[in-house]
């Protein structure tokens, strides 16, 4: 019975003890210059709080210890005093109580802080979106405006084809854009849908007549007119790592800029067909692109004193290799004397893949989803790719 005591008592020893390590070894790392304590400032979001405290700020919920005797106990409020501790090897960070902000009276001191810049995304929460390609198709269209105009704006009417019912009173105008293909496989996964117009229903028929109430670009023929959508804003997001084995790439940046920085929003080729959800966070990787090996080239190592007719670089040029000798070629037929086989030198090389920034998923459609770039340690661009981050 001692025995089997022993056994046991050992047993959940062992077992507690592997807990422990593997929850200090899967625990969020510390940033090594993060703070003791941090005031949160107006304009402060809890991924840059995070950022402070966290090597990896998606992993702040894995850290958070909330007061469980105060209203919302898991909001910060600009003035609270945040408190960095160790415990059994384990970060912890709370509102301290002893701090410029009692947490008993932080419910007037104005609004939580949010997860991200809800400024960068909220134009494209709801406008532009991705439109199935039969959709945006199918959907009525701009086929001329009363009054002879080439366009139309503000107040003005337009006719559509074709609208018969009363039922809906306000549409979005839209203008299909390119089509957004995935890089490795061609698939059309949808297309740009710009945002024009908003609309309500004069008259239904064919053509139905419509006016413009509030207009972002002129209002041309062809332009699409969609029922509008009115979107619930998110109070929030609930940033999590996007499932193991996650691979995509970027399709474009939404505000037309060359390079990819912080707070920029990108599009992926992948959506909720694929399990991305709004909040799942992935890493950016650059490179596996083709560069140029200015050595093999002969760009940095020249030996210009050697080129002279007796040369083979002077007949070829330096971007060359000899393989062999050639005889009979191109065929036994046409005999030609015994000569040189050259070819060109392999003068590039891959570039390896480098961790070039994270993004975290804010809208998704089908297979395409919106993203915002949280941080960036170096450039990116259009078809970098994406994954999963690193357990």
């Amino acid at each position: 019975m001692l025995n089997r005591s022993f056994r046991l008592g050992l047993r959940a020893l062992l077992a507690s003890t592997l807990l422990t390590v593997a929850s200090i070894a899967t625990a969020a790392q510390v940033n090594p210059d993060a703070p003791d304590t941090y005031v949160v400032r107006p304009g402060d979001t809890l991924w840059s709080i995070a950022g402070k405290f966290l090597d990896e700020p998606w992993r702040w919920r894995e850290v958070w210890h909330s007061n469980s005797d105060v209203r919302d106990p898991d909001l910060i409020y600009p003035g609270d005093v945040l408190r960095l501790t160790m415990i059994d090897g384990v970060p912890s960070v709370g509102v301290e109580r002893n701090g410029r902000s009692n947490p008993r009276v932080r419910v007037s001191t104005g609004n939580a802080v949010p997860v991200i810049p809800m400024s960068a995304i909220a134009p494209f929460l709801t406008r532009p979106f991705v439109a199935d390609s039969d959709a945006i198709d199918r959907a009525p269209y701009v086929v001329g405006f009363p009054d002879e105009h080439i366009v139309a704006g503000l107040h003005d009417s337009i006719y559509v084809r074709r609208i018969d019912s009363t039922r809906i009173s306000k549409f979005q105008v839209l203008r299909p854009g390119d089509a957004l293909r995935d890089p490795d496989s061609n698939e059309l996964l949808g297309y740009e849908a710009g945002f024009v117009a908003e609309a309500v229903l004069e008259r239904p028929g064919d053509p139905a007549k419509l006016r413009v109430v509030r207009v972002e670009r002129e209002v041309a023929i062809g332009d699409r007119v969609v029922p509008e959508v009115v979107e619930a804003l998110p109070a929030s997001f609930r940033p999590r790592p996007a499932p193991a084995g996650t691979r995509g790439r970027i399709l474009m940046v939404l505000n037309g800029v060359r390079e990819i920085g912080q707070y920029d929003v990108v599009a992926l080729n992948r959506g909720t067909r694929d399990g991305i959800q709004p909040g799942h966070v992935l890493e950016v990787y650059a490179g596996g692109t083709k560069q140029r090996d200015e050595v093999r080239q002969g760009e940095v190592d020249w030996n210009w004193r050697g080129e002279s007719p007796l040369s083979s670089e002077f007949w070829y040029g330096n971007d060359h290799e000899i393989a062999g000798w050639l005889r009979n070629e191109p065929s036994p037929d046409a005999p030609l004397p015994l000569h040189v086989e050259v070819r060109k030198r392999r003068a590039t090389y891959i570039a390896p893949y480098e961790r070039a920034g994270t993004l975290m998923v804010f809208r998704t459609f089908d297979r395409v989803s919106f993203a915002l770039v949280m941080s960036a340690t170096r450039a990116m661009h259009v078809e970098d790719r994406v994954a999963a981050p690193r357990p």
